[in-house]
């Protein structure tokens, strides 16, 4: 077996949080589309979308992997 370097695959604070908005964004439109409230299925979808040019924005501040602001952590 190879040893080769592991950047982390998106394990970085830019991805988690877009990842933790979206996830969010889903459980509450699912939520909202059970109890059939459209407008707020609709604010979540809005969410979801948020989340994603959240996680991109802080990639581009330096929070993504192999960003100035982002330090990977080691893997046993």
């Amino acid at each position: 077996m190879s040893i080769e370097s592991d950047e982390g695959h998106g394990n970085s604070p830019a991805a988690w949080t877009a990842v933790i908005i979206m996830l969010v964004a889903f459980a509450l439109g699912t939520f909202f589309f059970w109890f059939d409230l459209p407008w707020l299925v609709v604010a979540s979808a809005v969410l979801a979308v948020l989340g994603l040019i959240t996680g991109k924005v802080l990639a581009v501040l330096g929070y993504g992997v192999g960003g100035t602001k982002y330090a990977a952590k080691a893997h046993d």
